[in-house]
């Protein structure tokens, strides 16, 4: 079932609703802020508790996926600084998005390798299972 969020208020939501939202822990999202990753300054009421507005959840959801992707801490926090420097660096924010693209293609096709090889293996020993002949496979012998 599709989950339909409500809009956010002029208020903001407060952390542990933004963490709801971007499907993160509390603790991610303040280590997000801390870690120079959020490109905007998240806004606070006037006792200090966090309010997060939708532009802060949609930068988060784009960390968390950068993030999931492998791309490092460091990188996310170098994109983040491009974003927030604004205007004018869009090459660089383009070559380090291409760069870790490639790198993610690289790991698809090493994983997709690793899956015809798992394939193949389940092949094998259902062919083996359905043929009877299963005590031929291959297992280590005691010396």
């Amino acid at each position: 079932m599709l989950e339909v969020k409500q809009p956010i208020g002029a208020a903001g939501l407060t952390i542990a609703d933004a963490a709801k939202r971007t499907g993160v822990s509390v603790h991610t999202l303040r280590y997000y802020e801390r870690a120079g990753l959020v490109v905007t300054t998240v806004d606070r009421t006037a006792s200090g508790r966090r309010r997060y507005h939708q532009l802060d959840l949609d930068w988060i959801k784009v960390c968390t996926r950068l993030r999931a992707t492998g791309m490092p801490i460091r990188t996310i926090r170098r994109y983040a600084e491009l974003v927030k420097a604004g205007r004018g660096n869009e090459k660089h924010r383009l070559d380090l998005l291409e760069s870790h693209r490639a790198e993610v293609l690289a790991k698809l096709a090493e994983l997709q390798e690793n899956l015809e090889l798992i394939d193949h293996k389940i092949d094998v020993y259902r062919g083996r299972l359905e043929a009877g002949d299963a005590d031929h496979l291959w297992a280590p012998r005691p010396d």
